[in-house]
């Protein structure tokens, strides 16, 4: 069998995988190119196999950079089954018309306001195509075989990261009726955060593709908790708005949760705190329903009848104008917004408001790949160009890493350290080059395991 790198080679985005047998093809994953302008090109270019020919797809978890390309591969002519566990079909129909409903939005305003070098600017798919791939989801709990052509088979294990994440576990008979195993990390999650359950440990497999999105970097050691304290009072004081780019699905969540105790336990006031991003909205509704993957003590906080995720503070903003409306807020007050690396979204707009005023506090609180807005703005750029204007960066720019639903370096190693075999293969993923580096030299020193690490477009060849 061959496996093609078509993203997440070198790079944090765009993840998919094309395993080939002889009579069969399948795509792990399907995910949107995001950062920096090369590679959001890639969504544009010609698809690399004809779309037609990809028999099942298997999803990890629901994330855009995971998922987000599965409605033009539609558009294309893909129209086989697409695995992934149930509550990533209910996070999907949320998350793919709200991405065509963005893309369509953002092409009307560039039309509307001539920024576009293309004439007409148009969406990469449309919301048509979005309901085109719901149609073809096919929901598999976790631990259950499913079998994707004879000889091959599959089984889906929790991987905390998000809700309905997981990791794909596959097994392929090759010649001599001998079975071999590759096991996808998909996205690994941490141990110990709030709301979801813990990631289920590596068990070995003969090829291992691994994540490394946090390969060189550990989470910083202060309680998140700390960090927000001091941040949240601080633009406080100084009387703005503080602006949190947020993405929509966990981090959301995870913030709100610590909000609520926050303020309930008096360590914060009891700000004004709004909610602005239709997708977020209904993403912590999901997360309110899906109490069996909840960890025990939200489990707890249910059975008490409370909602720890949806503070009585909270108001929501489902409409364009129920955002509009937020303009008028002068602080102290918080507003969430996605997206999370200010790379679209409603958050832009609130970012072209808030920024040059110096009242203004704008916490990221998550990983910001490399070429996005919320990597230059925590670097220090004294302007960023948002909707075809260069605005002036005045305000307070804040970053909590803590809060990132990534495990760290030292939380991939404890993962894969509860093994019962150690794989022949490791294929490092869906990482930055210089964190790929950092990852496999440490495994290779710490558990002698010699790592490749693929460009997009290579191909690896097994068995």
């Amino acid at each position: 069998m061959r496996i093609t790198i078509l993203g997440a080679g070198r790079c944090v985005t765009g993840s998919k995988f094309l395993l080939q047998w002889k009579k069969f093809n399948t795509l792990i994953d399907c995910g949107l190119f995001q950062g920096r302008k090369k590679l959001r090109l890639r969504n544009w270019s010609p698809f690399p196999h004809p779309a037609d020919d990809i028999n099942a797809m298997v999803l990890t978890h629901a994330h855009i950079d995971h998922t987000g390309y599965l409605p033009r591969l539609v558009r294309q002519g893909f129209n086989g089954p697409i695995y992934c566990t149930p509550p990533t079909r209910n996070l999907l129909r949320v998350l793919l018309p709200d991405s065509a409903h963005i893309q369509e939005e953002e092409a009307r305003y560039a039309n509307k306001k001539g920024f576009s070098k293309h004439s007409p600017a148009l969406p990469l798919y449309r919301q048509a195509d979005a309901r085109a791939a719901l149609k073809l989801l096919e929901p598999v709990p976790f631990g259950e075989d499913v079998e994707l052509h004879p000889g091959i088979r599959f089984r889906f294990h929790r991987q905390g990261h998000i809700l309905g994440a997981a990791a794909i576990e596959l097994e392929t008979k090759v010649s001599g009726g001998e079975r071999k195993s590759l096991y996808f990390s998909g996205d690994v999650g941490r141990h110990g955060v709030p709301i979801l359950r813990d990631p289920e440990p590596y068990p070995g497999s003969d090829v291992l593709f691994l994540e490394s999105t946090y390969g060189n970097r550990l989470h910083q050691p202060e309680d998140p908790r700390v960090q927000l304290i001091k941040e949240i009072s601080k633009g406080f004081k100084r009387g703005g708005v503080i602006l949190i780019p947020a993405f929509a699905v966990d981090r959301t969540q995870e913030l709100l949760y610590m909000l609520h105790g926050l303020m309930a336990d008096g360590d914060l006031p009891t700000l004004p705190l709004f909610l602005d991003s239709p997708m977020a909205i209904e993403a912590t509704a999901l997360y309110t329903r899906c109490i069996s993957e909840h960890d025990p003590e939200m489990q707890h906080f249910f059975s008490e009848q409370i909602n720890p995720i949806f503070p009585p503070n909270l108001e929501v903003s489902p409409t364009s104008r129920d955002s509009r409306r937020l303009n008028d807020i002068r602080g102290p007050a918080i507003i969430i917004s996605a997206s999370g690396m200010a790379s679209g979204g409603r958050v832009l707009h609130h970012l072209k408001l808030r920024l040059p005023d110096r009242r203004n506090t704008v916490l990221f609180v998550g990983y910001q790949a490399n070429g996005t807005r919320g990597r230059r703005l925590i670097e220090g750029e004294p302007e960023v160009k948002i909707h075809g204007q260069m605005i002036p960066v005045k305000a307070h720019i804040a970053q909590i890493s803590g809060l990132s639903a990534h495990a760290d370096a030292e939380e991939l190693l404890m993962w894969l350290s509860r093994r019962d075999r150690d794989p022949e293969k490791v294929v490092l993923v869906h990482g930055e080059f210089p964190a790929q580096e950092a990852l496999a030299e440490r495994l290779k020193n710490e558990l002698g395991w010699d790592c490749v690490i693929p460009e997009i477009g290579d191909t690896l060849e097994f068995w």
